[in-house]
């Protein structure tokens, strides 16, 4: 193992329970997938895949990262894609369940860094290795009053020397903190994506 800084990326879809639960299994069996393939697609920064997650990806990069605005464009994209999907599938659908979709489920977006990342190879996957993976995924149980967002790290900013609001430009950041009693406080910033949300 060779660890290395790593940004992780977890496009994570909220609703998710009570969707499969509302739905019957065909509709769900083919929406769920179907979305999680069009984020993988709608990655355009060169994010690597270690894991998909029932309703998550876990994307990661390591080496040089992605400028901040390259970063939030991609999460910008990740959202209005997820959206234009959704509408694509509706389309498609004969079910009346169909047109709930874009009720329950919504889209939210973790971003940390971690300076050491390693990766191992499991069968033909890579299974990363780190407390910052760990960090990460408590990142994903945190009590924002919100069901779709862009989580940043304090980890993450910190790499960034950018004024944040010049690239955040429908909303303004939010601090607020994670405490987990094996980690301890994690500090982040988040942003409401529904402003975003194509009509």
């Amino acid at each position: 193992m060779n660890p290395k800084p790593t940004l992780l990326c977890i496009p994570d879809i909220s609703g998710f329970t009570e969707f499969m639960s509302k739905v019957d299994f065909d509709l769900g069996s083919k929406v769920i997938p179907s979305l999680l393939n069009n984020i993988i697609y709608s990655n355009n920064i060169g994010l690597k895949i270690s894991e998909i997650e029932g309703d998550a990806v876990l994307f990661y990069k390591q080496g040089k990262l992605p400028s901040f605005d390259d970063l939030i464009n991609q999460c910008k994209k990740f959202y209005t894609d997820f959206y234009f999907h959704i509408d694509e599938l509706i389309k498609k659908e004969d079910s009346a369940r169909a047109k709930d979709i874009p009720k329950i489920l919504g889209l939210k977006i973790i971003l940390h860094f971690g300076e050491e990342i390693a990766h191992v190879k499991v069968g033909k996957h890579i299974k990363l290795i780190g407390e910052d993976v760990i960090t990460a995924h408590k990142l994903l149980k945190n009590d924002i009053a919100k069901n779709e967002y862009i989580l940043l790290s304090e980890k993450l900013l910190a790499q960034f020397n950018e004024n944040f609001n010049e690239v955040i430009t429908w909303e303004k950041l939010h601090n607020d903190v994670v405490y987990d009693e094996h980690v301890g406080e994690i500090r982040l910033q988040y942003i409401d994506l529904s402003p975003l949300k194509p009509v």
